[in-house]
């Protein structure tokens, strides 16, 4: 049934949650690839952005996207899946945008993604990536609640 599963992470130990999950659907269908994702946010754009030189938020933007690459490697390394083939990619953008994009655009049959149980003001604040991804993406979507998830918050 499904042939390539996406799965965007942010780097934080709550986005893995997921792994564990993946790995049962990649076994149990005999899946051929998995691709993790991590889309970095640019902090450069916009001319004076707080006082700091464009130049400056250029290198930050660079030092992101090659820690999210290191951290994706890192990640292929320890999640050894027999008979899977994993692959890593990052993405400078807007996350839930080019999320669906890339799944919309490289065949993916699920998108797989950790949900932090926002709820109240600081969903309202901060969003939320994984309602955006489920509200616009075209493709299954497998949403897994953080591990400490309190039920009606």
């Amino acid at each position: 049934m499904y042939k390539k599963i996406l799965v965007p992470l942010d780097g934080s130990k709550l986005a893995e949650c997921v792994l564990p999950h993946v790995e049962v659907i990649a076994k149990g269908c005999g899946l051929p690839q998995v691709i993790f994702l991590r889309v970095v946010e640019p902090s450069s754009g916009s001319e004076g952005y707080f006082g700091i030189e464009q130049k400056d938020l250029k290198q930050t933007d660079k030092e992101n996207e090659v820690n999210a690459a290191q951290y994706l490697a890192d990640l292929v390394k320890r999640v050894k899946w027999d008979g899977i083939k994993t692959k890593s990619e990052v993405i400078m953008g807007r996350a839930f945008e080019d999320i669906v994009t890339y799944a919309t655009k490289n065949g993916v049959d699920l998108i797989t993604i950790s949900t932090h149980g926002r709820s109240g003001v600081s969903r309202w604040v901060w969003g939320s990536v994984a309602d955006r991804v489920l509200r616009s993406a075209c493709v299954p979507i497998l949403m897994v609640r953080a591990p400490g998830c309190v039920p009606g918050i």
